[in-house]
């Protein structure tokens, strides 16, 4: 018996993705909301649900700016609609979906790069 083969190697596990994938699923939620609203909803409960498991994490991060960008963008397109009586909602309402597409593509890359998201910032 050969010596490399007689020794048994020990599988080296493979890193945890759950908190990451989920992540990319609230994500295609959110940009699934751009043609539904009902998908922007689900995106949200999911992110509140998972918010406090992702705690010390980047992934918490991520869900934090979801929860954020979800309540901004409603009372954005709220706005925009109340706004549509003397004519500027739909100017209102184009800003806030230009808005929320580039909050997901930016947190979406960053997501990808492994890193984290300002929680604060409006970009």
């Amino acid at each position: 018996m050969n010596e490399e083969t007689s020794q048994s190697q020990t599988p080296v596990p493979a890193p945890d993705n759950a908190a990451r994938n989920f992540t990319w699923i609230t994500y295609a939620m959110y940009a699934l909301g751009l043609f539904t609203g009902l998908f922007s909803v689900v995106g949200v409960i999911m992110a509140y649900a998972k918010r406090g498991e992702f705690a010390n994490t980047v992934y918490a991060d991520h869900m934090q700016y979801l929860i954020r960008t979800f309540w901004i963008g409603l009372i954005g397109a709220i706005a925009g609609f109340l706004l549509m009586i003397i004519l500027i909602g739909w100017i209102v309402l184009i800003a806030v979906t230009v808005w929320y597409i580039y909050r997901i593509v930016m947190g979406a890359i960053r997501l990808n790069d492994g890193q984290g998201v300002s929680t604060t910032s409006w970009f």
